[in-house]
């Protein structure tokens, strides 16, 4: 027998940490919605911050930038970047290093992210930068 499967609506309303070190509210998840493979959050930068230097290990990631300017270094030993703005649609393959940056001193910069991952902060991994 099939059960029936419902839709469910997330509001967000506590933000939570994260190793990226960024305001995260968590919308889409296997804990909050019963998801399987998919997650979908808010996260703020906040005005003159950057992220912790990460990557999402074997999970790709789409950001929709709802607002602000972000600088976001990626790569072995973050040498390359890209500057996205309100309005931009971003990808980061699986397991690629990445750290963004807020480019404001006075505005936070907000994005609505999704992952393949239903558990939002399981694949994260801390990315060390090699000294030299």
């Amino acid at each position: 027998m099939e059960l029936e499967k419902s839709i469910v609506t997330v509001r967000p309303d506590v933000q939570i940490d994260t190793l990226q070190r960024l305001p995260n509210y968590v919308g889409i998840s296997g804990k909050t919605a019963g998801a399987s493979g998919i997650s979908m959050n808010v996260v703020i930068i906040p005005a003159g911050a950057r992220a912790k230097p990460h990557y999402h290990e074997g999970f790709e990631t789409a950001i929709y930038l709802l607002k602000g300017d972000v600088q976001t270094y990626y790569g072995e030993s973050l040498k390359q970047f890209c500057i996205n703005t309100k309005g931009d649609f971003i990808f980061i393959p699986a397991g690629v290093p990445h750290m963004p940056v807020n480019l404001s001193d006075t505005e936070d910069a907000i994005a609505i992210v999704a992952r393949n991952d239903a558990n939002e902060q399981e694949s994260v991994r801390e990315y060390i930068l090699q000294q030299g």
